[in-house]
């Protein structure tokens, strides 16, 4: 059985992603549905949102992946090739 701190540790490695995840998604947000001013830099803000939420997502979609594949639930064109035995 596993340890509580290995839980909490996995839980904490799922969260700082997600939590990344939503502030990228917020700032892009507020970057389009602001009003543009000529002091503000909305594209900035925009592009730093989209860079913070595409690696949450890909983080979070990354462990998912991989624990279905060792899982085996992924589709067959997903699984592990077998290494063939050569002069065996």
């Amino acid at each position: 059985m596993k340890t509580s701190f290995e839980r909490l540790l996995a839980i904490i490695l799922l969260v700082v992603p997600g939590v990344l995840a939503t502030y990228g998604f917020l700032w892009m947000k507020d970057a389009v549905f602001i009003n543009f001013t000529p002091a503000g830099f909305p594209w900035i803000k925009f592009i730093g949102g989209l860079l913070a939420f595409s690696v949450g997502v890909a983080f979070i979609a990354g462990w998912i992946f991989f624990r279905d594949r060792k899982r085996n639930y992924v589709a067959p064109r997903f699984r592990e090739k077998k290494k063939a035995n050569k002069g065996e």
